[in-house]
């Protein structure tokens, strides 16, 4: 390990062995010169990921854990052996361009005020992801869940959550960016603390810009900072869950976030109506989709009200967490 690198690259990585590699290359190629330190925490891979970067990477720190921690815990495995000034959270789906880790590293020097950045998400295509977003809340639930979000995505206000209506070339302070990319700077994570564990997938960055922004950290979105994201690579492997129709998001596990975290922030009150609310949708979307003959479409929302009632029953009502692994 290099003594005080200035920066320190956590991936968290479960079965993704040959997608983690081209990543691999790309953080090495990207960090050329740097004083740099790379740390893979393998999440219980069945794939020989470990050993793959054991063998074909031996400067990078591998830390093996023996069940799947989840992002968060994983994370705050990772956090404990890094010894950088600034973290990159990096996905293994997720592909540097050369300049990345510079050019994030000047932004956050030349911003003292930012305890995190995210970088532009292009997905598979090329085509811009949502890279900057608000806070969840009611209201937001309600535009995205009723189409009106996608239907009007310049309006400032149909458009806030995804913060659609704004220009992706504009840096711009916002309330959360994604996990697949994000520099963090250290002596901010040891003054807010790591990720809340609670979380074992999906929410789980979006608490921490929360708890950094609560203590007077900004959130910056970089746009000169462009990261191609293959997006739900490690999901796909997880066996007997119901995927959301996207087919990237496991839906029961982003319904217990959800609650957790609406919970943990908006009291309980406004964690039975989020529940509600995407009930109730589906609920009137099932009776429609049956009187139009559409029995698939029916089927679809009638287990997404029986998962959001089971996530339910596991959170109580956002409480607690059920235990690792999901």
């Amino acid at each position: 390990m290099l003594s005080n690198p200035d920066l320190s690259v956590i991936i968290v990585s479960y079965n993704t062995r040959e997608i983690l590699r081209a990543c691999l290359d790309k953080v090495l190629q990207a960090g050329e010169g740097m004083n740099m330190q790379v740390i893979v925490v393998d999440n219980a891979s069945r794939d020989g990921s470990a050993e793959m970067v054991q063998q074909d990477f031996p400067t990078i720190q591998v830390i093996a854990s023996d069940i799947n921690l989840g992002f968060a815990a994983g994370n705050n495995l990772g956090f404990k052996h890094a010894s950088g000034r600034y973290i990159v959270l990096l996905n293994p789906d997720a592909m540097l361009p050369t300049d990345a880790l510079q050019v994030a590293m000047q932004h956050m020097e030349e911003n003292p005020d930012a305890g995190m950045g995210g970088a532009r998400l292009l997905g598979r295509t090329g085509k811009l992801e949502p890279s900057a977003r608000k806070f969840p809340s009611l209201l937001n639930e309600i535009l995205v869940i009723s189409g009106l979000a996608a239907r009007f995505p310049g309006s400032r206000f149909f458009g806030r959550f995804d913060r659609s209506w704004d220009d992706p070339e504009r840096p711009a302070k916002v309330d959360w960016v994604p996990g697949a990319f994000a520099i963090i700077r250290k002596s901010a994570l040891l003054e807010i603390g790591e990720f809340d564990e609670r979380f074992f997938l999906y929410y789980e960055e979006v608490d921490l810009c929360r708890r950094f922004n609560n203590g007077g950290w900004g959130i910056w979105y970089w746009p000169d900072i462009i990261v191609r994201h293959w997006g739900g690579e490690s999901s796909k492997t997880v066996e007997h869950v119901e995927f959301s129709s996207s087919g990237s998001q496991l839906t029961l596990w982003r319904m217990r976030s959800a609650l957790l975290y609406y919970r943990k922030h908006h009291g309980a009150i406004s964690t039975w109506l989020v529940s509600q609310l995407e009930m109730s949708w589906h609920l009137i979307r099932k009776i429609k989709a049956r009187m139009d003959g559409n029995v698939a479409k029916s089927e679809d929302s009638a287990r997404v009200v029986s998962l959001m009632l089971r996530a339910w029953r596991e959170t109580m009502g956002g409480l607690i967490s059920p235990p690792r692994p999901w």
